[in-house]
């Protein structure tokens, strides 16, 4: 331990040569009692002052005042304040910096409320959250990443939601699996990439503001649905639903499931007068099926399938040719006017022509729009045809249109409705291109959409009108604006902003391509179309789902899974949405993502698993039954071979650091088989000391948690099933063996321990038959401040409340009475020990022919983090442990701290301590600067990974709620979020003791294995 002496003479040198150079100034401020995280707080701001060059704020404790005299700091008046008295000493160079100081003081006292005063909007961090939040939902709305979508689809289906999927990058076969599964429990499957929609005249996603009417659409198509909708509001009609469905959904692998199940529910929909479908290219024998069930309805139809251009109407349903086309018809239907034999419109011809070599490039953030554009063009221009490769519509000739929304454009970036970045730069790539002469483009307004893709995508028009004007050539930018006056955006104005910057404008977007084909001195036309009688065969047409039926005859309820911004819309039209700020399912991390899929399936079987565990835990009754030499208790302390136990799970001599080491040091020569660290080092190396967990045993020790078989521990036992815990006294604050000192003070307090205050605490227990019910005794502290970790200020209190009366009937010396008395009045953390004790005898019942998910160990020996589950008994699963993130005293920081150690996290097991920050606000200081809102975020947070609270614990400041009971690792795995624990901090070398204190966050490698582990027990193997 040659290290240790190089350390504390260095320590001595550097504290003597301060002391010589020091001008220490000190105030005192009488009677001025301060929360010590507070100061902590304000200490650390003086510290920052120019001109002070060591500082420290502190209560007149004599513990405090031990701290001023290890750091140099400690002065003739600060010696003699009191324990109500706020000591401010300061070391600067400046002889006016105390006036600076007690001004910043004075601000720092008057203004002590937390920095976080803004309301926050409340969302939901989990499905159960959510569906807790808003239980009557119906639908749930995704806008996360794809390679995510197909889980979280099927959880929402399993859950009885319809889905509306504008999460795209589905792999098709997932898609037919989705839709199959939600048609088997009659649901809607809208999607995946379903852009928009319109159900019981709420708009949804990217969606325009359109008004009521009798019209119900379907679509395998976002931008068409919108604009088909936007026409049909502009031309004075409205639409009650439009139900898309993505764009593969008439697919030869889809099957038009979505398609159909949408077309039979608004048969079966009064309201709704007239149906209307669109659908990008379809499969022919798809669509030869769709046409069937469109020809056994009652209600009259519309139809577009892109890429046909019909020359009659079949039947009862109406083929259209383009978008617009189908909203003419689809009014007239709905107004029950007789179909035109056509509803083409020739647009006014242009005065000046493009050269014959000029072409035409289409670059569209909608991929119905594109599909029509492409469809239109290659018809004019005897082109190939569409085509669907690298985001092309159609690619001929020099012709090119192409759908900036496919996945190839979107995949890791936003869709171009909401952001400009690759249509801009497409226009400086195409402008550029000599052989440009007209560029195509869709401005789409509505809710979702860009706030002002106008103003975007101006100055990349302008520049490119600029540069062909200084070569010499003509471009020319036609757009179709798909919008309503009643959009965000504004119809009209974003039009006349077009306009006054020379960009052509058509009503639509076939009348936009047929604008471009007219600069190129082309005219479109349509045939007139008679209608013929349908030959094929009728169909009985399936009952529809009775909760599809209550979808379309209600305003929706709606989980909105990803996009806040899509709240806006359903909040707007008096719908229900609840914001699911959703993560991927264990941070990412695809196999814990199968394990917890597959454990899905249990899901039965571990709640109740975890139930029972649970109910022991809330059903305890542990009680403070005596004091006892440790290895009266523990057999293996009573052995021959010399035993230590140490907190957290096993380690060794070699691995335990610097303060652990030296609590063994210390623990030794307190049992007498050594005088100083040189001998105990020497057993050590002769194998002659060996080392027990102290979970192990039934027992739990703070800090290093070194406990020998002379130091009295608290024996609780848990009148439940008579499973007891032990633990060591607390010594108080400063020098002690739980931080690594062994000094002389630290021998000979541990013997007052054992000589006095153990047998005195035992005496009086004694008096008393059934000794201290400590649950009545944490529900009353609770209620008065404490969290049972950082902070059992109340509950020593409440201790000593009880067991004063029995000390003070002792017959024994006087004296000892008033030593033991007095410690117990001085030591805030005392009842710290004896909550850990009660811990221990808790979850030590709960472990008792045990299965499920619950933690029953948190544990640190100060290399690794601990913990124990249920399911899987003694069996420990560790990964390195977190330095504590914290306050630290005057002349120490983080670089200091010793990674984090001891069995006091059984208090976090349990429910309290960090857990229950909300009991205590003020320990929060320890996280930052913050006030009761952090303590309400934390303990809110805490409680999304426990299965539920503890009814006799409980917090007036949580609204009366109990504690955290019962630590998930599958919601913990499943959220990321790992326990919070409160903590003190050590100095990584042994002896100098504590150095501060603030909270740890528990490694989540331990909850994966744990998880892995569970899994296993179940047959569940993942690659």
């Amino acid at each position: 331990m040659s290290d240790v002496n190089a350390f504390f003479k260095f320590y001595n040198n550097f504290v003597e040569e301060r002391q010589e150079n020091k001008m220490l100034q000190t105030v005192i401020l009488k009677n001025n009692y301060q929360d010590s995280i507070n100061l902590m707080l304000l200490t650390n701001r003086i510290n920052e002052m120019e001109s002070v060059s060591m500082s420290q704020i502190m209560m007149g404790t004599n513990a405090n005042k031990a701290i001023l005299e290890n750091t140099g700091l400690l002065t003739d008046e600060a010696s003699q304040a009191s324990p109500n008295d706020l000591m401010v000493v300061v070391d600067s160079g400046s002889s006016r910096i105390m006036e600076n100081v007690l001004s910043e003081v004075d601000k720092f006292l008057n203004d002590l409320s937390s920095t976080k005063s803004e309301t926050k909007t409340r969302s939901s961090e989990s499905w159960t959250e959510a569906l807790d939040h808003l239980p009557d939902a119906n639908m749930a709305l995704f806008s996360i990443p794809g390679e995510y979508g197909a889980v979280e689809m099927e959880t929402a289906l399993k859950s009885g939601l319809h889905v509306f999927s504008f999460t795209d990058n589905i792999p098709i076969e997932d898609e037919v699996k989705l839709k199959k599964l939600a048609h088997e429990k009659g649901l809607l499957m809208m999607g995946p990439d379903c852009g928009t929609g319109i159900i019981s005249s709420l708009p949804i996603a990217f969606t325009n503001v359109i008004t009521p009417g009798n019209i119900g659409v379907v679509g395998a198509s976002g931008t068409g649905i919108q604009e088909v909708t936007t026409l049909i509001d502009r031309l004075g009609n409205g639409v009650v639903h439009a139900i898309g469905t993505g764009g593969r959904d008439l697919s030869d692998k889809v099957g038009a499931i979505t398609v159909k199940d949408a077309i039979i529910a608004l048969e079966n929909h009064e309201p709704t007068d007239v149906i209307c479908v669109i659908s990008k290219p379809p499969a022919k024998e798809v669509r030869d099926e769709v046409v069937q069930l469109l020809q056994s309805i009652t209600k009259p139809v519309v139809a577009i399938f892109l890429g046909e251009k019909p020359t009659a109407h079949e039947g009862k349903v109406y083929l259209a040719h383009t978008l617009e086309e189908t909203a003419k018809i689809a009014v007239d239907l709905a107004k029950s006017v007789k179909i035109k034999p056509t509803y083409f419109e020739p647009v006014k011809q242009p005065s000046k022509k493009l050269a014959d070599d000029k072409v035409i490039k289409g670059l569209y953030s909608g991929g119905t729009l594109a599909a029509e554009a492409g469809m239109l063009l290659s018809e004019a221009l005897g082109l190939e045809g569409l085509v669907k490769q690298e985001g092309f519509i159609l690619k001929s000739q020099g012709y090119d249109v192409i759908d900036l929304g496919d996945d190839r454009y979107t995949q890791g970036k936003p869709h171009p409705m909401i952001d400009p970045e690759v249509r801009i730069k497409k226009i400086k790539e195409y402008s550029a291109d000599k052989s440009t002469g007209v560029i195509l483009l869709d401005i789409v307004l509505g809710y979702g959409a860009h706030e002002d893709m106008v103003a975007a995508l101006l100055p990349s028009i302008q520049a490119a009108q600029l540069q062909a004007k200084n070569e010499n050539r003509d471009i020319y930018f036609v757009a179709t604006v798909v919008g309503t006056d009643k959009d965000p955006q504004g119809y009209e104005n974003t039009i006349q902003r077009l306009l006054d910057n020379d960009v052509l404008v058509a009503e639509s977007n076939a009348k936009a391509v047929q604008t471009a084909l007219s600069l190129k001195g082309i005219e479109l036309t349509e045939v007139s179309k008679e209608t013929i009688v349908y030959n094929g065969e009728k169909i009985a047409v399936p009952k529809a789902s009775p909760k599809v039926m209550e979808l379309l005859n209600s305003k929706p309820r709606i989980i909105n899974v990803g996009l806040s911004s899509f709240n806006q819309s359903i909040l707007d039209f008096d719908g229900k949405s609840e914001q699911f700020n959703w993560k991927p399912r264990a941070s990412g991390n695809q196999k814990m993502i199968k394990i917890l899929n597959a454990l899905d399936d249990y899901e039965d079987q571990i709640n109740e698993e975890n139930h029972k565990v649970i109910d022991k835990i809330r059903n305890a009754q542990p009680f403070l039954r005596n004091v006892v030499p440790a290895k009266s208790v523990i057999p293996e302390l009573n052995e021959r071979t010399k035993t230590l136990l140490h907190a957290g799970p096993p380690i060794n001599w070699e691995e335990m650091t610097g303060p652990m080491q030296g609590s063994v040091i210390g623990a030794a020569i307190f049992e007498g088989w050594a005088k100083n660290e040189k001998e105990v080092e020497a057993l050590i190396e002769a194998d002659e000391i060996r080392f027990i967990p102290c979970h192990q045993v039934h027992a739990v020790g703070p800090m290093g948690g070194i406990t020998s078989g002379n130091m009295p521990v608290f024996v609780v036992e848990n009148q439940l099933d008579g499973s007891v815990g032990y633990c060591t006294m607390n010594e108080g604050i400063g020098k002690v063996l739980r931080f690594g000192a062994y000094s002389d003070e630290v021998i000979t307090r541990l013997n007052w321990m054992k000589n006095v205050l153990g047998p005195t605490l035992s005496k009086a227990l004694q008096q008393n038959e059934n000794g201290i019910n400590l649950s009545v005794l944490i529900a009353r502290s609770i209620t008065m401040g404490d969290e049972f970790h950082q902070r059992n200020f109340a509950a020593s209190l409440n201790f000593l409340r009880e067991i004063a009366p029995s000390i003070v009937l002792l017959p024994i010396d006087e004296n000892d009475k008033h030593e033991v008395m007095k410690f117990l009045a001085d030591t805030d953390q005392f009842f710290l020990n004896i909550m850990m004790a009660a811990g221990k005898s808790i979850v030590d019942t709960a472990r008792k022919e045990a299965k499920g998910t619950v933690v029953t160990t948190l544990s640190r020996n100060g290399v690794n983090f601990g913990v124990r589950i249920a399911e899987t008994g003694d069996q420990w699963f560790t990964a390195p442990v977190n330095v504590p993130k914290g306050l630290y005293f005057t002349g120490f920081s983080e670089e200091d701290g010793n990674p984090d150690m001891g069995d006091s996290s059984i208090t976090e097991t349990i429910g309290v301590g960090g857990m229950a920050m909300v009991a205590a606000p003020g320990v929060t200081r320890f996280v930052g600067a913050g006030g009761f809102q952090d303590a309400l975020d934390i303990s809110n947070e805490m409680a999304k990974i426990c299965i539920s609270h503890n009814p006799a614990w409980t917090i007036p400041t949580w609204d009366f709620q109990g504690t955290c009971l019962g630590i998930d690792v599958r919601k913990v795995v499943e959220t990321g979020i790992t326990p919070v624990i409160n903590t003190g901090i050590a100095h990584k070398e042994a002896g100098t003791g504590q150095v501060g204190a603030g909270t740890v966050r528990a490694p989540i490698e331990c909850f994966e294995q744990a998880l892995e582990a569970y899994a296993k027990s179940l047959g569940i193997k993942i690659d």
